[in-house]
């Protein structure tokens, strides 16, 4: 008996390593060669597989369009609904240049899963921060769908770019208002998922949003040294705490076109 319950659990093991194997692939691994902004991207997932997603794809219009979310719950269920949602999202940016429309219909199409079951139906939710931004004049529209708010850094000041909507796939009709943001030289944007707020030192102490702004206001590294410095700040927080949750951060480092840099 123990043989087979040994190999089961191998089974299972491995299974899990191929899912997060293929799972990572839907990830992009790089981020856009360095024009009109720089970008940089971490995603560290607590287990195999998880349910944070994000992507950058340059639109019709030329426009680019910068994603991240986090399904709710963690695991397999998780995984598989960011899977089905990573997919729909893409075919909605080869049609839609419009933040509004493409989370109402985000939105809708989640709900078309969770009227499914009444048992399920919360797991086909998700909180999605969604803009397109102009690589002309460096303005930003975007739906903050129950997503921990983004940062924008400017000199000495951070932002926080606040939700507009409820998460996508709970409410069937909920109101979905946009948000515009202009950026200049110089500015920095981070985006990033509710596991680096919620990481735990080994004390249980959170490691929150005042010290990921102090963070952000203090190094002043490239946009690759800084994610690689964040990741190490959280490592050695967390030190040999278990992690609970995934935790992705984007960082973008804007440079205009039209200033000849």
């Amino acid at each position: 008996m123990s043989r087979i319950l040994a190999k089961k659990s191998c089974g299972c093991t491995a299974d899990l390593d191929l899912a997060g194997n293929v799972q990572q692939l839907l990830l992009p691994k790089g981020s856009p060669v360095c024009g009109w902004f720089c970008m940089g991207v971490k995603n560290r997932m607590a287990t195999e597989i998880g349910g944070d997603y994000f992507d950058f794809i340059k639109m019709p219009d030329g426009c680019q369009s910068i994603f991240v979310g986090d399904i709710t719950g963690h695991g397999p269920h998780a995984s598989i609904v960011m899977a089905l949602l990573y997919g729909y999202i893409h075919r909605l940016a080869e049609e839609e240049c419009n933040p509004q429309k493409t989370v109402y219909r985000i939105n809708r199409f989640l709900q078309s899963f969770a009227r499914r079951s009444d048992e399920y139906d919360h797991y086909f939710s998700s909180t999605l921060f969604y803009s397109v931004i102009s690589p002309e004049t460096l303005s930003m529209h975007y739906v903050n769908a129950g997503h921990v708010a983004p940062l924008v850094r400017r000199g000495d000041s951070i932002v926080q770019l606040g939700s507009t909507t409820a998460p996508v796939g709970f409410f069937e009709n909920p109101e979905i208002e946009v948000a515009s943001y202009q950026f200049e030289k110089g500015d920095r944007m981070l985006l990033y998922t509710d596991g680096l707020l919620e990481l735990q030192s080994p004390g249980g102490e959170f490691f929150g949003q005042a010290r990921l702004e102090t963070f952000l206001k203090d190094d002043q590294n490239d946009h690759l040294c800084f994610l690689d410095n964040l990741f190490s700040e959280l490592e050695s927080f967390g030190a040999d705490a278990p992690r609970d949750d995934d935790c992705t951060a984007i960082v973008i480092d804007f440079h205009p076109l039209t200033d000849g840099s």
